[in-house]
């Protein structure tokens, strides 16, 4: 299959050309302040590097949903529904949530009767009439955006569903995030994804619809997909729902191409960009996952989230030339206006890296100036933060190959103390992209069962997980299991069990049906 594969960070929007496994093409170009016009222009590079013809697919990795988290802007308004009382009272929805964050959503929160015991027991008789006043108070307020959460959903989601039912009998165009179909056990967590994707989606639905026209204008007609956080792609369409889904995916991107292009699918990697650097961990060639609690924006939350160390260094990186201070503040996209090499009046990262001759990027004379003891010290001390954040995501005392790749991989030096060998690759400047363009669809279950033997739990969770991958766009016949666990819930009856599953499959081609 012939595939665009496209990242837009926060730096710089890449895109890549793929027949295959070929790379047929590249780009980087600068991020735009009009994030579409950005990606038309690095459509319109690819083009004259490669002729888009025969395009079957279209991946996009994007920012936008993080970016309106971080900056507090474009949220709509949401209600948040809490099925849990008379339990959970004391701490309201978004309790934890920075303050203008909360006021950037402006929820309107009812809480009601209803949820589950630990072990699956019913709390108390779900409150029916509340939720329908509840629907009315929404209604009457021109909100269309609901969180419904109820406690211990995720080992039964009879509550959520017709509490779901209920509201769309009141508010029928309702768009209804509900908590069990995103986290997992923790009320609060669980709480704060669903609302957070509940105040997204509309912005989800505009950023699809824009990235349609810029694909049209670039007079590309393919099926596009959005990457998601756990290195896989899903239809746009369906991403839109669940724009949450979509929070990381430029550094599980730039994973999912360094083991792409390296061979490796268990190695570390670093992915160094702008603004920033990530350090990961493969696992079967996907980003290992988070399992303890993932901030985003000062939220507490607990959902599918890669495991990520960020790192306040890339290529925009300012050093201060007086106290040899290195970031965390960066140029970002200005870095063609303001590093020394480009004429500009800032000392970067890059400028170090050019003075010390790892690379060739700008006017080198620009930083001839520079006293050679000091580009010594700043590479040191550069090299001591990537040494730093190794060691914090390793799981183990040996040393490991480290795959660098990003726009900034070449701050990465050749020998790192914890590091057996430094992994260089081709393309490793648009490793996000070519992660992007051969990602494959993904379906998973993190579910509760009961009243099964371990071996039909575990049929029944991989066989729910592969139809969700069907429904999702993959194609039947390439599906692969690369993850099934269980853990036995002693304190829940019918030998209950926690089962994760997941699933991987290619992109379904044009005309193909799911069988």
């Amino acid at each position: 299959m012939k595939r665009i594969g496209i990242d837009v960070g926060g730096t710089n929007t890449d895109a890549v050309l793929i027949d295959g496994t070929r790379v047929l093409g590249s780009v980087k170009t600068p991020t735009t302040a009009d994030v579409m016009a950005g990606v038309r222009q690095a459509i319109r590079d690819l083009g004259a590097a490669a002729p888009l013809e025969g395009i079957d697919a279209v991946m996009i990795g994007t920012t936008h949903f993080t970016n309106a988290v971080v900056e507090r802007a474009r949220l709509e308004r949401v209600a948040a529904i809490r099925i849990a009382l008379p339990a959970a009272r004391s701490l309201p929805p978004t309790v934890d949530w920075p303050d203008d964050l909360r006021a950037a959503v402006d929820p309107l929160s009812v809480m009601v009767a209803g949820g589950h015991e630990y072990d699956g027991r019913e709390l108390v008789p779900l409150d029916r009439a509340a939720i329908r006043d509840a629907a009315s108070r929404i209604r009457d307020a021109g909100i269309t955006s609901v969180g419904i959460t109820a406690l211990f959903s995720p080992l039964t989601a009879a509550c959520e569903e017709e509490a779901a039912d209920l509201v769309r009998a009141v508010i029928p165009g309702a768009r209804i995030t509900l908590s069990h179909t995103l986290g997992r056990i923790g009320l609060l967590e669980r709480e704060n994804v669903t609302l957070l994707n509940a105040a997204l989606q509309s912005l989800g639905l505009r950023t699809v619809a824009a990235f349609e026209e810029a694909l049209a204008a670039s007079g590309i007609a393919a099926p596009f997909f959005l990457t998601q956080n756990d290195g896989t792609v899903v239809l746009a369409a369906l991403a839109a729902a669940n724009p949450v889904h979509s929070f990381a995916s430029g550094p599980t991107n730039s994973m999912r191409g360094a083991a792409f292009l390296s061979g490796r699918d268990g190695a570390m990697v670093v992915d160094v960009g702008g603004t920033t650097s990530d350090v990961g961990s493969l696992v079967h060639g996907f980003p290992r996952e988070a399992n303890n609690v993932v901030s985003i924006g000062g939220v507490r939350t607990l959902f599918r989230m890669p495991d990520l160390l960020p790192m306040a260094l890339g290529g925009g990186t300012i050093i201060d030339p007086a106290t040899g201070a290195i970031g965390p503040r960066s140029v970002g996209y200005r870095i063609t206006e303001k590093a020394l090499v480009f004429g500009g009046d800032t000392l970067t990262a890059t400028d170090i890296a050019v003075a010390a001759g790892r690379v060739e990027i700008g006017d080198r004379d620009r930083v001839r100036h520079l006293d050679p003891a000091f580009v010594a010290a700043m590479l040191a001390r550069i090299a001591g933060t990537v040494e730093e954040g190794v060691d914090r995501m390793k799981t183990s005392g040996t040393a490991t190959e480290l795959v660098a790749v990003g726009g900034g991989a070449f701050l990465i030096p050749d020998r790192l103390e914890g590091v057996s060998e430094v992994v260089r690759v081709a393309h490793a400047g648009v490793a996000n992209a070519l992660g992007a363009a051969m990602a494959q669809i993904s379906g998973e279950v993190d579910q509760i069962f009961a009243d099964l033997s371990r071996d039909a739990a575990l049929a029944e969770a991989q066989a729910m997980a592969e139809r969700r991958a069907v429904e999702a766009g993959a194609e039947p016949a390439s599906l692969k299991v690369i993850e099934v666990e269980d853990i036995p819930i002693a304190y829940l009856p019918g030998g209950a069990r926690r089962v994760r599953a997941r699933v991987v499959g290619d992109v379904r081609e044009r005309g193909a049906v799911a069988v």
